[in-house]
């Protein structure tokens, strides 16, 4: 139980990474007040949370819905995982975690919750996770993700000073090692959906 809550937590905290997304925070809501800036960070996570805990729950009646195998979910979630985790190697932010300037849009709504905070591959990792068993996984894959956005809160809250303390060169490290981490999820979850085409065929 201990080591399938911690595989959960480090997969979303890998693909969400608070540490790397925290200069984002800190430029969308350059200007704010620190008043302000708790509001959008509270109404970004809360917003996220509900929206992982949804497709987490629901994520068989999705599948069944639409007639999706989890094969299919672990090749797709695995491509999108990679994708962004390859990407974050390089010391970039990935393409699926960009936001564009918007004044008419609700920045906690987007970018923040949507995709930085709970994008495509958060999505997939948290339906990956809650899908490999019944009420237990889906608890412990809500509750991790619940746990990371009370760590993400904190990381918003202290950003200024804590880029401060590690500065830029320490932010992109960060940035690589979640990168690689993301990276060899996205491949597990790969090679577990190749395993389970060849069974089929098999």
């Amino acid at each position: 139980m201990l080591q399938h809550a911690i595989t959960v937590f480090l997969g979303f905290f890998a693909i969400m990474n608070p540490i790397a997304n925290t200069p984002v925070f800190v430029g969308l809501t350059e200007g704010e007040d620190k008043n302000t800036q708790k509001k959008i960070a509270i109404r970004a996570l809360i917003l996220s949370f509900f929206i992982v805990a949804i497709f987490a729950i629901m994520g068989k009646t999705i599948f069944n819905l639409f007639g999706i195998t989890l094969t299919a979910l672990k090749l797709t979630g695995g491509v999108l995982v990679f994708i962004i985790g390859y990407e974050m190697l390089h010391g970039e932010a990935s393409k699926m975690h960009k936001h564009r300037d918007d004044s008419d849009i609700d920045i906690a709504v987007s970018p923040l919750a949507v995709p930085i905070l709970s994008g495509p591959g958060t999505i997939a990792t948290a339906m990956n996770y809650s899908s490999k068993g019944g009420w237990f996984e889906i608890f412990i894959t809500i509750t991790m993700f619940g746990i990371l956005c009370v760590i993400t809160y904190i990381c918003f809250i202290f950003g200024q000073k804590f880029e401060d303390i590690i500065g830029k060169s320490g932010m992109r490290i960060v940035t690589r090692l979640m990168g690689l981490i993301l990276a060899i999820i996205g491949a597990q979850m790969l090679m577990e959906g190749m395993i389970n085409i060849l069974k089929i065929v098999k």
